[in-house]
């Protein structure tokens, strides 16, 4: 048996880089949450073509963490991305020809060591042309803030040297190669500032000649996800002033010595249904693969376009839902020889012997200070000894040994949110109790859970502490067990406020913000010595927030850090020696089309910290969910991924996004905030 050089070369550029094991000492934690990620487990599946009635089905990827946009070699070799060992990258499986065990052989032996040494990011749309691998990564910072990170880089297989194909200052998404090798297709936002869309990015497409970067020509307006049928025809898609997603096809002049222009730009598929993400092949250049979400089915489903010459949809024929009707498929791909049509989908309760986490282990960028976990759950918050986590599950609030031990408690049933522990009195925990995402006037109340000791499974005794109901929220307790600040909409806006942390506000209230504004998401330091919070008060109303810090007695208010103008920089938490605060942010903008994603239950967000002071700010987390919700814990978690038990019904469910309901297709808001 013979194995593609190409492999080799990529197997071997994979393993290059080593890590050492620092001596520093380590003590803390952060641990946030992404809402629905823990129910992905996506898998890379293929369906034989020309399609067999009904359509067949081969899960080619091993069942193993979350594996997604693939690309198939000439050889039916398969790239793919994939999160396992705690951070994306990119993975080889060879040829079908190869015997098994000598496939999974070879895609246990590709590490995760990136592509360039030394550097976390998110690494997404890998394409093989010639010698050289093409991908997005965001290992780089912008300079501007809310723009993203994402370029698209080039590593010569045979010598491992990497070139930036994207020039600096711009950001490009999902790489396109054309059939001759010589000219890269990219979505592109250009150098602008993301503004918070997240539906449609209102990108461009650009060319630039593939070997090098060099020759970038802007190509088509308000377009995305190119696909080539030969070096003359390109698919896209792009949100049609109808509403609908749909696809087009651009044909283009090919001079001999200057870059392709646009002949023509001919609509595809028609209004009354969503159709995205395409995908052409040269080797069936009447073929187009096509993702869709019609009115017929409630999921997202893979379909095939049988064209006419001058680019017309005459057929569509669907695959996915013949095979698996009650799950969404993402971002179809099909091989060079037009014999097989990839996607990714929820793989169910297939999993290769991986039990699904409450706790995952994510690649710290600074392991010498913490450890760094996704929780499946929003809101959480250790005790003060650091033993026990809370975390809630809109609704419900449990709480978890963090060592792993044990199976998480629900201690309370209603829809709460915001934990926080008391410092000074053992087992009591505040939350928030009513609607998230509510009005000033809902409502909401703080109340206090005291777990029993002896029996943490006993149901906890409960004691309301505010009253009146009017938005009551985000409760914080000071570290001398005597306060809790939290936000009100008591007075029609959203402020700050002080209250007694046993009685509540019957016993002792007082107001620490006022304006016309929206202070929320509030955590006092554990020096006592500050309160930080976030804030829309430099624009009210526009869904702009920045992080600020006051004094508990309300002096010495100062901005600490925002996103960028229009920008949204949220749930402020202090480090354990009050020093830094982590957040979550827009900073770095979107790191991959959002259209190719699940529904994320906010626009995009990243895991930072910051000195309090404003100054030395980190990016913690790559990917293209939404990421939030983060907690600095007194204690160092050893990282390690910690198992759950889920029943198998619950591995898939998730929304698609919600902007692609065939019911009101109209763009849906995205400006909520708690």
């Amino acid at each position: 048996m013979t194995t593609n050089p190409l492999i080799l070369l990529l197997i071997s550029s994979l393993l290059t880089s080593t890590s050492t094991e620092s001596t520093k000492s380590k003590s803390t934690s952060i641990v946030f949450t992404t809402l629905g990620r823990s129910r992905y487990n996506f898998d890379i599946f293929s369906t034989p073509l020309p399609l067999t009635s009904p359509p067949s089905s081969h899960q080619l990827t091993d069942g193993i963490s979350v594996n997604f946009n693939g690309f198939f070699l000439p050889d039916s070799s398969l790239l793919f991305v994939s999160e396992r060992n705690s951070t994306s990258n990119i993975y080889v499986l060879p040829s079908p020809s190869s015997s098994s065990s000598s496939r999974r052989s070879t895609l246990q032996l590709l590490l995760p060591s990136p592509l360039l040494a030394s550097h976390l990011s998110f690494r997404d749309r890998p394409i093989i042309s010639g010698d050289h691998l093409l991908y997005v990564s965001t290992h780089q910072p912008s300079s501007i803030p809310r723009q993203s990170w994402s370029a698209v880089y080039s590593t010569h297989l045979p010598s491992s040297s990497t070139l930036r194909l994207t020039p600096p200052g711009v950001a490009d998404f999902s790489p396109s190669v054309s059939p001759s090798g010589l000219w890269t297709a990219v979505t592109s936002s250009g150098s602008r500032p993301w503004s918070g869309e997240v539906q449609d990015l209102l990108t461009d497409i650009y060319l630039f000649k593939t070997l090098d970067g060099s020759s970038r020509t802007f190509l088509l307006h308000h377009a995305a996800w190119p696909s080539w049928s030969d070096d003359s025809t390109l698919f896209f898609h792009r949100r049609s002033s109808d509403g609908w997603w749909s696809i087009y096809r651009a044909t283009l002049i090919v001079p001999s010595s200057s870059p392709p222009s646009v002949s023509s730009v001919r609509r595809v598929t028609p209004p009354g249904f969503h159709a995205f993400t395409p995908a052409a092949s040269p080797a069936s250049p009447q073929t187009l693969a096509v993702a869709t979400r019609r009115s017929s089915s409630q999921y997202r489903h893979i379909e095939l376009i049988d064209l006419s010459e001058d680019g017309v949809a005459v057929a569509y024929h669907e695959v996915t839902r013949l095979i698996s009707p009650y799950a969404h498929h993402f971002n179809p791909f099909i091989s060079p020889d037009g014999s097989r049509i990839g996607y990714h989908r929820c793989r169910g309760g297939g999993d290769n012997g991986e039990s699904s986490r409450i706790l995952e282990n994510i690649k710290s960028p600074n392991p010498d200070d913490f450890s760094l976990f996704r929780i499946d759950g929003s809101f959480p918050s250790f005790s003060p000894s650091g033993d026990r986590i809370a975390y809630v599950g809109l609704p419900g609030l449990f709480v978890m040994n963090s060592d792993g031990s044990g199976a998480p408690i629900k201690v309370f049933s209603g829809n709460a949110f915001a934990t926080a522990w008391d410092w000074k009195r053992p087992g009591v925990i505040y939350t928030s109790y009513g609607p998230e995402f509510a009005t000033e006037s809902t409502r909401v109340d703080i109340i206090s859970l005291t777990l029993d000791k002896d029996d943490p499974s006993s149901p906890p005794e409960i004691k309301k502490l505010t009253k009146g109901g009017e938005n009551n929220a985000f409760p914080s307790p000071s570290p001398d067990g005597k306060w809790v600040v939290f936000r009100s909409g008591r007075d029609t806006h959203k402020n700050l406020y002080i209250m007694d942390a046993e009685q509540g506000e019957s016993a002792e209230l007082r107001r620490l913000t006022e304006g016309a504004w929206t202070d929320t998401m509030c955590n006092w330091s554990p020096d006592g010595e500050w309160i930080a919070f976030a804030s829309d008060r430099q624009n009210p109303g526009s869904g702009s927030f920045a992080i600020y810090m006051i004094h508990p007695n309300g002096t010495g208010l100062r901005k600490v850090v925002e996103s960028g103008d229009g920008g949204r920089t949220n749930h402020p938490w202090f480090s354990p020696d009050s020093k830094r605060l982590v957040f979550t942010s827009d900073y770095a903008g979107v790191s991959a089309e959002p259209v190719g994603n699940p529904h994320h239950y906010q626009p995009y967000g990243d895991i930072f910290t910051v000195g309090i002071d404003g100054s030395d700010i980190r990016r913690l987390t790559h990917n293209s969910y939404e990421d939030g919700t983060p907690t600095w814990a007194p204690i160092f978690l050893e990282p390690a991924d910690v198992a759950e038990n889920l029943g198998d019904g619950e591995r898939c469910g998730f929304d698609d996004c919600h902007w692609l309901s065939v019911d009101n297709h109209q763009v849906l808001s995205s400006t909520t905030t708690c």
